[in-house]
């Protein structure tokens, strides 16, 4: 991935290993969330209560993905003192490509996992708070299976139009919500079934 890929383009596709193994990690996906959801550039420190960390172990990883190409260094904010990190990329996605080899493919699958693993953990710490929730935000969740029938490009179409009903409610291009928005993160995976007979 160039230079120019990663700044010429609002979402980038990555299939180096490397890059891949680098961002398999709890903490690391978190940063790149926060990083790539806001928009902001950060200290470690203040990057260290999303990660769940502490500062020193924030910046480790926080390094390790500078190393990776997904953060870089940001302009001070005026006394130079402190270090701050902001995404290179607002957002991507993985395909090492059907063709990639076992090692890519061993990547990608433990960054799938560690994905996975976090977003499921927040699925079920909401279940486990939702009783604690204001009567407006208690139904708001939801978690459900829908079985479909559909042809590739059906598939395509749908997945397209979710991401086209998502797209205005991405918190780094909202800019001026209204006072009661919250964060609400979205898990959508759309998985063919049966596709390898």
């Amino acid at each position: 991935m160039t230079d120019a890929e990663r700044r010429g383009s609002q979402r980038v596709t990555i299939s180096d290993p490397r890059v891949m193994r680098a961002l398999a990690h709890p903490a690391r996906l978190a940063i790149m969330e926060h990083l790539g959801s806001t928009g902001e550039s950060v200290t470690a420190t203040s990057c260290a209560e999303v990660a769940g960390l502490s500062p020193s172990a924030t910046s480790y990883h926080l390094r390790a993905l500078a190393k990776a190409g997904m953060v870089e260094a940001a302009p001070s904010r005026g006394d130079g003192r402190e270090r701050l990190w902001r995404a290179v990329l607002p957002s991507f996605s993985i395909d090492p490509g059907q063709d990639a080899s076992d090692d890519t493919r061993a990547a990608e699958i433990a960054l799938i996992d560690a994905y996975l693993q976090r977003d499921f953990e927040r699925i079920r710490a909401y279940a486990r708070t939702a009783h604690l929730a204001p009567p407006e935000w208690y139904n708001v969740g939801q978690l459900s299976s829908i079985v479909c029938t559909m042809t590739p490009d059906e598939a395509l179409k749908v997945n397209q139009a979710i991401m086209d009903l998502i797209d205005p409610y991405r918190r780094r291009s909202r800019t001026d919500p209204p006072s009661d928005a919250r964060t609400v993160v979205i898990h959508y995976a759309a998985t063919p079934q049966d596709v390898t007979d």
